[in-house]
């Protein structure tokens, strides 16, 4: 029933956020998609502006304003087929749209990579959901699809030549160009992520659990430490790194628990031996270990100790020193990863995905808007899976063609 109450709604994607950086570049991709959007938010004059730059059929989306107080929500929701999230932090504005979108019965799509707002949508709606027929996917934006679809990519390759489960795999950050800068909504995570561990132990060994967004923790392989941050040599991921530095990678605080996920909601089918490491290239210079120590040094003292600095700071400080974006700037940048893994029969293997655009704004602006035309255009070729899902889990392969075809370069090799 419910997909058929989806089938004849009104719009497509109800975008909640429009008027923010990412919201906005989301809103101009749709607009070239030839879906019926509904541009949502607080306040309906900067919400008509936004509609006014919108090119052709765009410049007759509704604009739905008051969007976060929870009766507007409601109904929202129960109009569209998709809505889609930029609001951040997600802890401080997620639940009520989650709940809204559970209750109406519409899919919903967010940039999410927070460990403690994923835990509760978890507890808190999986189950509903997966009752109503809902999907619930966090993580669809630079920070998390390239680590998720390149470990489903590389679990696919192995799969086709018969080679095995995947064991240790590392997923390795060669480069990345912001034009901006980090964005607001990374930023508002690393800050939220500082203030929900410190002075929590409850919230802290959540935060440490390298299972900590898994369906059941008590299923989980015991596999012994895990750890975030690491320094490495290159060689030691892979033998095509030798020379390379590598230090922890902020992201992977969250990412590898998005990863992990995956992995049971499929049934475990990278395998009960998979371990999963991120990291960042810091060159091959000789300066390249002193930065990688640095790094790390600053990841760990951020994640352990920045929550008692952040309340010595008047509150907005770390966010108004963000730079906004310029109109031209989001579509500059761009960013390469490699993903290594070797599979149980000694295979190995290197996926690798790039991008172009400022990673943060441009480039996620297209994974999130492919990831709602997914949601919309390709729904009758999805797997019958509902909850609180992640990217690879809901969207696997059809996500996957989706982005080659929009400009995402995805590549699989065999390297022995």
């Amino acid at each position: 029933m419910g997909e058929t109450r989806r089938d004849v709604r009104e719009i497509d994607v109800a975008l909640y956020g429009a008027t923010g950086a990412v919201g906005r570049l989301t809103a101009a991709y749709l607009a070239r998609a030839g879906v019926r959007v509904a541009l949502a938010g607080r306040s309906a004059d900067r919400l008509d502006a936004l509609r006014q730059t919108l090119p052709g059929d765009a410049r007759s989306w509704p604009v739905v304003d008051g969007a976060d107080r929870p009766d507007v929500l409601r109904a929202l929701a129960g109009r569209a087929r998709v809505v889609v999230s930029t609001v951040g932090p997600y802890a401080a504005h997620g639940l009520p749209v989650v709940a809204a979108c559970v209750a109406g019965g519409a899919d919903y799509l967010d940039l999410a990579a927070e460990v403690p707002f994923v835990r509760r949508c978890i507890d808190g709606f999986h189950q509903p959901a997966a009752e109503a027929g809902v999907r619930i996917v966090h993580s669809c934006g630079f920070d998390s699809i390239p680590s998720d679809l390149s470990v489903y990519a590389l679990h696919r390759a192995a799969a086709a030549d018969g080679t095995g489960q995947l064991t240790d795999t590392t997923f390795v950050l060669r480069s990345a160009t912001y034009a901006i800068g980090f964005s607001r909504g990374t930023v508002d995570t690393m800050v939220e992520l500082m203030r929900s561990g410190f002075g929590d132990p409850g919230m802290r060994a959540l935060l440490d659990d390298p299972y900590g967004l898994s369906p059941r923790r008590d299923a989980e392989p015991e596999l012994g430490p895990q750890p975030d941050v690491s320094l490495r040599r290159g060689e030691e991921i892979a033998p095509e790194l030798a020379g390379l530095w590598t230090s922890g990678y902020l992201m992977a605080l969250y990412n590898t628990r998005c990863v992990r996920r995956t992995n049971a909601l499929l049934g475990w089918p990278y395998g009960r031996r998979f371990r999963y490491a991120e990291t960042a290239s810091m060159g091959s210079s000789p300066a390249a270990p002193a930065m990688a120590m640095m790094t790390n040094a600053t990841i760990t003292g951020a994640a352990r100790l920045g929550g008692a600095y952040l309340r010595l700071m008047p509150p907005g400080l770390v966010e108004s020193l963000i730079p906004r974006p310029a109109d031209d700037g989001p579509s500059r940048g761009g960013y390469l990863v490699e993903t290594y893994t070797t599979t149980t029969r000694g295979a190995r293997y290197v996926a690798s995905m790039a991008q172009r655009g400022d990673p943060g704004y441009a480039a996620t602006a297209v994974l999130l808007g492919e990831s709602a035309l997914v949601l919309v255009t390709d729904r009758d070729r999805l797997p019958e899976r509902f909850g609180v899902l992640t990217p690879a889990a809901a969207m696997g392969d059809v996500l996957l063609n989706r982005l080659a075809a929009a400009g995402v370069t995805v590549r699989t090799a065999r390297l022995r």
